[in-house]
């Protein structure tokens, strides 16, 4: 018999498509990764770097029994520690999504219940408030209701005129109703008064709001612990005094109804205006 013919071996001249493959294939990935880290926001790219540091920590680079947090940047966060963060993360937001902010709530509220008196009072005063003798104004401390000298007193007198008392009457019954703090304020305009029972804006101005607070008490039955009287004389007008129309404008005495709200300037004394009334 015959000898079989040896098959002549070729050398494998594309061997090199397999290692340029994987290279091409990590190449591919690097980048994927480049661009990834590229579009994330500062949180991911946190969450990025905590996922590097346990990767190496359980591959025994860093040492895992560190149990505190890391004080900068460039120290391992113990894979615990980076659970624990995690869970009061979670936990935060939500407790942020599932209750609402109380100090929102409540200033909900309190414009809600501004609105609501703001409504009852205009009812209750319309007859004055068309003779332009009542404005109702809101304000961030609560609704302020302005009667005009014009309409309540006599030039230079504290006492309510006797024909505005059915206007006090309404007015007070609404009030009486509420549980809101009132700060009545006595204010003038800038003409100098000097007679034997005021010296001075300051004295009217006060001695005006003081009143009020009297006939609300005796009269109505108010508790004095709702009602605080303040004077401010010419200093917070609610017009130009230049004119006879903001002259008359800043005659007045405004009963500010407080609001119930945690925006209501903490410490402030009640006699304090706000400014630009």
């Amino acid at each position: 018999m015959g000898r079989r013919k040896k098959h002549e071996e070729h050398a494998n001249h594309e061997r090199w498509l397999v290692s340029y493959a994987d290279f091409i294939t990590l190449l591919f990935a690097f980048f994927v990764v480049l661009y990834s880290s590229s579009q994330v926001d500062q949180r991911k790219i946190a969450h990025l770097a905590l996922a590097i540091q346990v990767a190496f920590q359980r591959m025994s680079f860093f040492d895992s029994r560190n149990t505190k947090m890391p004080l900068s940047t460039t120290e391992p966060m113990p894979f615990p520690d980076v659970q624990a963060v995690e869970s009061i993360k979670r936990s935060q937001d939500l407790r942020r999504f599932m209750q609402p902010n109380e100090e929102s709530l409540s200033s909900a509220v309190a414009a809600s219940g501004s609105k609501d008196l703001q409504a009852e009072l205009e009812k209750a005063l319309a007859p004055e408030i068309r003779r332009h003798i009542i404005a109702l104004t809101p304000h961030r401390e609560g609704l302020v209701i302005s009667l005009r000298e014009i309409g309540f007193y006599k030039s230079g007198s504290s006492t309510v005129r006797r024909s505005s008392m059915d206007a006090i009457d309404r007015l007070a019954h609404v009030l009486s109703h509420r549980t809101e703090s009132l700060r009545i304020e006595g204010h003038t305009d800038n003409i100098p008064i000097h007679t034997a029972r005021f010296a001075s804006n300051w004295e009217l101005s006060t001695r005006r709001a003081t009143e009020l607070v009297r006939v609300f008490v005796a009269r109505y039955g108010f508790d004095p612990a709702r009602l605080a009287a303040a004077g401010y004389a010419q200093y917070h007008p609610a017009g130009p005094n230049s004119t006879p129309e903001g002259r008359a404008h800043n005659r007045r005495v405004d009963i500010v109804v407080m609001n119930l709200s945690p925006f209501a300037e903490q410490g402030t004394p009640l006699g304090k205006a706000p400014a630009g009334r």
